[in-house]
């Protein structure tokens, strides 16, 4: 199995599982940075064992290493900054786990796995709720930790005066990030969302922001080019 770009691996800790029959030796780790030409594994076993798996091997580790090469391109997009890459729940049905893992790979911070680890409360639920102060209410025994989603200043302001201690901001432009920030003042954690690509990503991570989220790093992300060749 050969790299045909360069690009950030992931998966190949599924080739054994794919390759079950077969002496597997990979020659490279998830997270590992590769040139066009480079070895990520040798499979040694009966051709058709070798065609049987070769597409599913193909899919995963093109599929992952999409994401984890995305995930690295948006983390060196805000180095030197204080703030730190996100990753989404907008991952595809069933592999959640594994575009997790390649995200990782990638640099960035795993954010929620589901429903269960941590609450985000979005403007859907403070609709629902009834408000910001309903809905942080509503949450202060959950046991996880919970951040909320404000979009104006009078949110913001209501969040803040509940004791809200991490806060999303959405669909803000850099320049309106950086002046919320400044009046949040640290008494919040900021993650910003909404309308952040891999070319305004520094500007975003320059206004002061702890975290930026993108789900386009698993929903969006380019399979590489990767082949497999019997000798």
């Amino acid at each position: 199995m050969i790299a045909r770009e360069s690009l950030t691996l992931a998966g190949v800790e599924l080739l054994p599982l794919i390759f079950a029959d077969c002496i597997v030796a990979i020659t490279r780790r998830s997270g590992d940075l590769l040139d066009d030409g480079d070895e990520i594994a040798v499979v040694q076993g009966p051709t058709r064992s070798l065609l049987t798996g070769e597409r599913t091997a193909l899919n995963s580790v093109q599929r992952l290493s999409g994401v984890a090469t995305l995930a690295a391109a948006y983390v060196r997009a805000v180095k030197g900054t204080q703030c730190r890459i996100l990753d989404t729940r907008k991952t595809t049905p069933g592999l959640r786990r594994l575009e997790k893992m390649a995200a990782a790979a990638g640099g960035v911070v795993n954010h929620r796995m589901g429903l269960f680890d941590a609450v985000l409360i979005k403007n859907n639920h403070i609709i629902a709720a009834g408000g910001v102060r309903a809905a942080l209410e509503r949450t202060r025994n959950a046991g996880v930790p919970v951040e909320i989603e404000v979009r104006t200043r009078e949110e913001l302001e209501e969040a803040l005066a509940c004791g809200a201690t991490r806060l999303l901001l959405d669909n803000l432009s850099p320049a309106e990030a950086k002046e919320w920030i400044a009046y949040i003042k640290g008494r919040a954690t900021v993650e910003l969302s909404g309308g952040i690509t891999l070319e305004n990503a520094r500007a975003y991570a320059e206004t002061g922001a702890d975290f930026i989220s993108s789900g386009a790093i698993t929903h969006s992300a380019r399979a590489v080019d990767i082949n497999f060749r019997i000798e």
